[in-house]
């Protein structure tokens, strides 16, 4: 069975001048968005300097790591990979 890399990247050290609409729009051009959220403070409603994007294909998501990671957003060095997933893996190790 073929390793499936995921299609929700996790994208962190993000301005605190980005925002959700502008984050969406930074990735959209690899493909369709079905999310972009940045992660918020619950007690100052400030976001915390990462977020999730969300892809239709992990063929978009590879795109968006590829031309992403590692570029200036906003003044500031962004680092994109696939989000951790929470599910157990088969090839734990590998």
């Amino acid at each position: 069975m073929a390793k499936r890399l995921g299609t929700q990247l996790f994208v962190s050290r993000l301005s605190p001048y980005t925002t959700t609409q502008k984050l969406e729009k930074l990735f959209s051009p690899f493909g369709v968005v079905r999310e972009a959220r940045l992660v918020r403070d619950p007690i100052t409603r400030k976001p915390k300097g990462f977020g999730f994007v969300t892809f239709d294909s992990e063929d978009e998501a590879q795109k968006a790591i590829k031309t992403m990671d590692g570029r200036i957003v906003d003044g500031g060095l962004i680092f994109v990979e696939v989000a951790k997933s929470t599910e157990p893996s088969d090839n734990a190790g590998s």
